[in-house]
């Protein structure tokens, strides 16, 4: 991404944003390339957001066919099936995303993302996958770190009323702003696997009920070959015993991952669109972030509950590892 000025038309089309955060920082995205897999709700509004931001190129992933339940939380998939008709999500969802930003290159790329090779991922800068079961996810994201430049790692998802974010940038530098003064930073991220592996018993007592949550859910989903959202309200009694078998290898309260929450994620398979909004709101902030140095990255986990109306950010990450 280095050595490539903005050209004019660049200049002049992103001129409100290169005000906000500098013309080197608009140089970033405008260079950089974006894989996406998995465009459900929140990844459709995550890439219109780096769409209007300007990055270089979107890769998008998704060789499923169109359904009534696919467009109903994707604002990218016009409900007309003489649109949409025998396409895949990942095509319908290129067309519409041409017409946001003709300077960024849109396009599609069939195939199983977790058979590609090293080769393919080193062409990107960032990531970000979904819908993805939980090896899938470690196996991509190793692939990304076994890389030798930086690539940066996301995985995103929403279940009904909530959202979350894992974010891996590895060793990440980055500046702020302190007042007056710019100040260079530097971050350590663990994998997802490092971070999901931590135990329980070392998180702050005040961690995320949804971490805990979701964690059940797909190892529930993993030990049965479930794919991600594959659950229904008939498996809750085996869901709920996990969570206590869980719980009790981890020294962990089972009271602090509510039955009732378990029940309502379980219940809620499609996305809810407001939720999807603020989640894909965030994770593209952070991609921008993360592309441009420019600004404190989340690490390492955001949750969003609209019960709860707010967002928290958790580090998980493994003490012992961290001071090494």
């Amino acid at each position: 991404m280095d050595g490539e000025e903005l050209t004019e038309q660049e200049t002049a089309l992103y001129d409100r944003q290169i005000r906000v955060w500098g013309a080197d920082a608009q140089r970033r995205l405008s260079k950089s390339h974006i894989l996406v897999c998995g465009m459900k709700g929140t990844v459709a509004e995550f890439c219109k957001n780096i769409v209007l931001a300007g990055v270089g190129s979107l890769t998008l992933m998704d060789d499923r066919v169109v359904t009534e339940e696919a467009w109903s939380a994707n604002f990218l998939i016009p409900p007309d099936e003489n649109v949409y008709g025998g396409k895949t999500i990942a095509e319908v969802c290129c067309n519409s995303l041409k017409d946001f930003n003709p300077m960024v290159r849109v396009s599609v790329e069939k195939g199983d993302l977790s058979s590609l090779d090293g080769e393919f991922y080193d062409k990107f800068d960032v990531v970000v996958v979904s819908c993805c079961s939980v090896t899938t996810k470690k196996l991509i994201n190793e692939k990304c770190r076994k890389l030798s430049k930086r690539v940066a790692f996301y995985t995103v998802d929403c279940r009904d009323s909530c959202g979350e974010i894992f974010v891996d940038l590895q060793n990440h530098k980055y500046s702020k702003q302190k007042i007056e003064e710019t100040i260079e930073c530097q971050l350590q991220y663990p994998s997802f696997e490092e971070a999901i592996s931590v135990p329980w018993r070392v998180l702050p007592r005040k961690a995320s009920k949804l971490y805990f949550a979701l964690r059940v859910l797909e190892q529930f989903e993993e030990a049965e070959g479930r794919s991600p959202g594959g659950i229904s309200i008939a498996d809750l009694p085996a869901v709920l015993k996990l969570k206590k078998e869980l719980c009790e290898a981890n020294a962990l309260n089972a009271s602090h991952v509510t039955d009732s929450l378990l029940e309502r994620l379980i219940i809620g398979t499609r996305e809810f669109p407001p939720v999807c909004a603020v989640v894909g709101g965030i994770l593209g902030q952070e991609v921008i972030k993360a592309i441009s140095c420019k600004g404190e990255p989340l690490k390492n986990f955001f949750f969003f509950d609209v019960m709860d109306g707010k967002g928290v950010v958790e580090d998980v990450s493994n003490p012992k590892k961290e001071s090494k």
